[in-house]
């Protein structure tokens, strides 16, 4: 009888501990799974994206079918050009600590001051006009930037140069492309104004480039 009691009493401890355990195993998925969910909250998103999406709800709420797509035509240019902006200056900062030749150096410490500039004076005409800007360069320009950080010496310099070069067409494009498309007054005069800068970095950039 007595073997038969301590049977039962160990079979009912075995139970007990496999249902204690189990429950601490279910306990433990649950919050993994919550701690999961959780950590997608936390990544981070293209500030140029989240720009462009707001930007375009804001046009889709317009009264007219023509206002929305001038709406959607002038923030389209002022988050491209705050991007490239941002990217320049960035770009430049890194070059004016690394690059090796001074005539770089000296380039890119204008570029720091001419871009800084505009992309104030953007950011000032942008919050009037109700345009969301991006805070930050997209992706594809944050790479650069790194790739860039990584090199040293001559190539730096000429990697800078080949960059900005590269970067001082697409810019320049897309101002005349905005002297065509862009409605609002405000947004052309500032076109207009800065179009002639950009111009003469993209034919000093180029002078630098045929040095290299």
């Amino acid at each position: 009888m007595l073997n038969y009691q301590h049977g039962k009493f160990y079979h009912h401890l075995n139970n007990s501990l496999s249902m204690k355990i189990a429950s601490t195993f279910m306990s433990l998925a649950v919050i993994a799974t919550l701690w999961g969910c959780g950590s997608k909250s936390t990544e981070t998103t293209d500030t140029t994206e989240f720009a462009d999406s707001t930007n375009e709800a804001v046009a889709d709420n317009a009264a007219t079918d023509s206002v929305s797509s001038a709406i959607k035509d002038d923030a389209e240019f002022a988050v491209a050009a705050a991007n490239g902006g941002m990217a320049e200056v960035a770009l430049s900062k890194i070059a004016e600590e690394k690059a090796t030749d001074p005539k770089v150096k000296e380039f890119a410490k204008q570029m720091i001051k001419d871009h800084s500039k505009a992309n104030d004076e953007l950011k000032t005409l942008a919050s009037s006009k109700n345009i969301t800007l991006p805070s930050a360069p997209n992706e594809e320009k944050q790479k650069a930037a790194s790739d860039l950080g990584g090199m040293s010496g001559s190539n730096f310099d000429k990697a800078y140069i080949s960059q900005m070069k590269k970067d001082h067409e697409q810019t320049v494009k897309l101002f005349e492309d905005g002297q065509k498309d862009v409605k609002d007054a405000d947004l052309k005069a500032f076109i207009d104004k800065t179009l002639p800068v950009i111009k003469a970095h993209a034919e000093h950039v180029k002078s630098l480039d045929k040095t290299k």
